[in-house]
């Protein structure tokens, strides 16, 4: 194991065409302590802080069966339209002086067009004129044009999440496709934007649909890969799963970062699964997080992120 560590750290990458078995058969403490290495040696002690909004919630058309602002189920999820610019401003310069790296906005639908995209650029320009953090966005499927109008308007990266393996995709949505998102993520990375994509776990998939899914964020050069834990929500299809143990998610974590070993791996939704923010999921290979609370869920207090990542030794300075 310790010659594959060298490896990968001296520019080895393992692919679909390698013999993968070994990371569901090494023991869990030696696959976290392996990932870590790579990480320290690959990433170094920087972590990134992403912050999101909900810049337009509820009624969406899409019927991806973990969400609670789709329309297609009853979650009792509040909904409004595009928030005002200033709102989105004077929360992202409220992040920024907390220490956030990034901030993002984040809207339900299968697009944000029209008035609504227009607001949007408003707010990019704003935030882009009077902050310093670094500006991603995540609006569903866009054309060209309206990636190139986003990068103008100061944004550097786009969050188009696969969720899962190409093969287990349609046991997630219906509404759209694998092959949907794969467009979306080269489309905005042709205009030149950075992408950041990863999934859920939890919902049912196998070990390979992960280890699938990882693979294929390598092969796309994904740069920040977010792995969420399914929260079940009641009034969703999968509102009744069972969660996945600690074990499984640590796992998970280590798998992706042997598997892209200089992107951010960022823990999303489910770090509340640990009672300590999860102090071992920065000890498993991951470097990145999201901080405050999700889109319809409650996560960890930037502050106490920052305590937590100051003793683990990580650097959180701009």
């Amino acid at each position: 194991m310790e010659k594959l560590i060298k490896e990968i750290i001296t520019g080895k990458r393992l692919t679909r065409n390698d013999n993968l078995e070994f990371l569901l058969t090494i023991g869990l403490k030696e696959i976290c302590a392996g990932a870590n290495k790579i990480r320290e040696k690959l990433c170094g002690q920087k972590v990134d802080l992403c912050t999101i909004i909900n810049g337009r919630s509820g009624k969406c058309s899409e019927n991806c069966k973990f969400c609670a602002q789709s329309a297609h189920h009853n979650t009792g999820i509040k909904e409004y339209a595009f928030l005002d610019p200033h709102v989105i401003l004077e929360d992202c310069k409220k992040n920024e002086a907390n220490g956030v790296h990034r901030y993002s906005i984040v809207t339900a639908g299968r697009s944000l067009t029209g008035t609504d995209f227009d607001k949007a650029i408003d707010a990019y320009k704003k935030m882009h004129e009077e902050c310093e953090v670094k500006l991603c966005a995540s609006h569903g499927f866009l054309t060209e044009e309206e990636f190139i109008r986003l990068k103008e308007a100061g944004v550097t990266m786009y969050h188009e999440n696969i969720e899962t393996s190409k093969k287990n995709f349609h046991n997630i949505c219906t509404t759209h496709s694998y092959e949907d998102k794969i467009e979306e993520i080269k489309l905005a990375q042709k205009v030149g934007l950075n992408v950041c994509s990863g999934g859920i776990i939890g919902m049912g998939e196998t070990w390979e649909d992960r280890i699938d899914m990882a693979i294929s964020l390598s092969e796309l050069g994904v740069v920040s890969i977010p792995i969420n834990v399914l929260m079940p929500i009641k009034g969703t299809p999968f509102g009744n799963l069972e969660r996945i143990c600690h074990e499984d998610i640590l796992r998970t974590i280590a798998i992706f970062r042997y598997l892209n070993p200089t992107a951010y791996i960022r823990m999303a939704a489910g770090r509340n699964y640990f009672a300590d923010g999860g102090t071992k999921i920065f000890q498993a290979g991951a470097n990145a997080t999201i901080t405050g609370d999700m889109l319809t869920t409650v996560g960890n207090n930037t502050e106490q992120d920052k305590i937590m990542f100051t003793k683990l030794g990580f650097d959180i300075q701009k």
